[in-house]
């Protein structure tokens, strides 16, 4: 009676399936509930390769018990850890050691680049991906309420390490080591995780930022050193190259003069003159592309443009074009003369009546 009275549920189910419904691929539901390390490993898998993210749907409502700490929940929890000195062989788990470790510690490999980059050989990076693997398999390991250490399975990878050098298929190599270091951390690191992990939406929030970050410099990395493009010859390009060539191309250059000049108008002038210009630049009203259409200019008055527009208008009037196959294109046109001097006109009396308004205020000031 006094554990149901204290029982004060803080995660909603409604939410937790909301963020597994429309982020749950990425770990939003895991996050929201407080199970960081199985929110991370849903991000850097998209959702355990879509596999976990599917069967989730009828465990849900458990984790929103145990991030509640439901007392009927803890009570086979606590039971379970009387029963059993440590954890016990799960192969949902021990799978995803596997499958984590082995796509971390691929993700590291494919990252190192293959050639020398400003004439330093980066090969020495690989010595790293025993370390990845390792962190995948520590990853899994440690979500829930189960731990252990990174030191047994960070050893087995290394020791399983130099398989590579005897075997060259590197699904079998990696694989080996995947596994070792899964079997280590299985049978010698893990124990249960007894008092829950506590922190701040902060911290959580910087440390999964960090990690995020981490991962995806193997994706930048990978794409920038091994990705390649094809051009209009169907040759393929390197991405490093091609951003090379781009940075140097007239193209670019002339963008970075635009924003130079930019940036020194704007200390002479001030920023504010910079946006009105990007606005009148911008043609938000439509008045340049009316000039153009209907070849007249801002200087024009209004007399000459309603002369224009008229004599435009006799002339490419839909009914004198007798082919049907051109009567389309005449009729755009045609419409495309009226919108312009509709736009040109109403700007004319737009000014118009702003102009009388200031020198309405203007007298009444000087009045006074």
């Amino acid at each position: 009676m006094f554990m149901e009275e204290i029982y004060a549920p803080t995660k909603s189910a409604k939410w937790a399936y909301f963020f597994w419904l429309f982020g749950g691929i990425f770990g939003a539901h895991h996050f929201y509930l407080g199970r960081d390390r199985h929110a991370f490993v849903w991000w850097s898998t998209l959702g355990g390769f879509g596999i976990g993210w599917l069967s989730e749907i009828f465990q849900v409502s458990r984790y929103v018990k145990d991030a509640n700490e439901d007392p009927d929940l803890m009570k086979v929890l606590i039971n379970k850890m009387l029963l059993n000195r440590k954890p016990p062989f799960s192969m949902n788990r021990f799978t995803g050691m596997l499958m984590v470790g082995y796509s971390w510690g691929q993700m590291m490999m494919l990252a190192v680049p293959p050639d020398a980059v400003l004439g330093v050989n980066l090969r020495f990076l690989n010595f790293l991906i025993p370390l990845v693997t390792a962190l995948g398999v520590w990853t899994v390991g440690n979500i829930g309420h189960e731990k252990g250490t990174l030191a047994w399975p960070l050893f087995a990878a290394y020791i399983t390490y130099p398989v590579r050098y005897y075997i060259h298929d590197e699904t079998v190599w990696l694989t080996i080591m995947v596994v070792a270091a899964s079997w280590a951390f299985d049978s010698w690191s893990k124990k249960w995780r007894r008092i829950p992990s506590r922190h701040r939406m902060l911290k959580r929030t910087l440390v999964f930022g960090a990690c995020a970050c981490l991962y995806l410099s193997m994706w930048c990395s990978y794409i920038y050193f091994r990705g390649t493009i094809t051009d209009s010859d169907g040759e393929e390009i390197p991405i490093y190259e091609a951003l090379h060539h781009f940075t140097t191309s007239p193209w670019w250059l002339d963008v970075q003069q635009c924003l130079h000049d930019t940036y020194q108008y704007a200390q002479h002038h001030g920023w504010y003159e910079v946006w009105k210009q990007i606005i009148e630049l911008s043609d938000p009203h439509g008045e340049q592309n009316a000039y153009k259409v209907l070849g007249v200019g801002p200087d024009s008055t209004q007399q000459e443009i309603t002369s224009t527009w008229r004599r435009l208008s006799r002339e490419n009037h839909p009914d004198k074009i007798k082919d049907e196959s051109q009567r389309r294109a005449a009729q755009e046109r045609f419409m495309e003369i009226q919108q312009a001097y509709e736009i040109l006109s109403n700007s004319k009396h737009r000014r118009s009546r702003r102009n009388k308004k200031d020198n309405t205020e203007r007298t009444k000031g000087d009045e006074l």
